[in-house]
């Protein structure tokens, strides 16, 4: 099947109705409306957008100081679209515009059980004596 691919924040709409039905929106810490969580995407270094017809699809972005770090959020597909490697592509369109940009640290935080699947594309887990920390205020 042929999809759009682009390089551009869908519309409000497309983007609030694709977080609540992909279930990432229930995995969010802290309390936050869609519209917080659409101008987070808005404040994005760079994201994608894949789109069935007028459907969006699935959606990638990624926070970057645009040098040498890269944070990738919010990487999320239609529950009917999953299998069929829409979220590699986000994947690895993302890590296609870090490669342009020279960006070689890339991190992301993964939704539960999704580890596998970024494991699968080449990420590792931080190291025992170098673990990622979080706080939520």
């Amino acid at each position: 099947m042929s999809y759009t691919v682009i390089d551009k924040l869908p519309i409000y709409d497309q983007f609030a109705e694709l977080h609540q039905s992909s279930g990432l929106l229930k995995n969010k810490k802290g309390n936050y409306t869609q519209e917080q969580l659409y101008t987070a995407a808005k404040n994005s270094w760079y994201c994608l957008s894949i789109y069935d017809g007028e459907a969006l699809i699935a959606f990638g972005r990624m926070i970057s100081d645009g040098v040498y770090q890269a944070l990738i959020c919010d990487v999320m597909v239609d529950p009917a679209y999953q299998g069929n490697g829409l979220g590699k592509q986000i994947i690895e369109g993302l890590l296609h515009k870090c490669q342009q940009s020279g960006i070689q640290s890339i991190q992301l935080f993964s939704a539960k059980g999704k580890q596998q699947f970024y494991k699968k594309l080449g990420f590792q887990e931080r190291e025992a004596d170098a673990p990622g920390m979080s706080i939520v205020i």
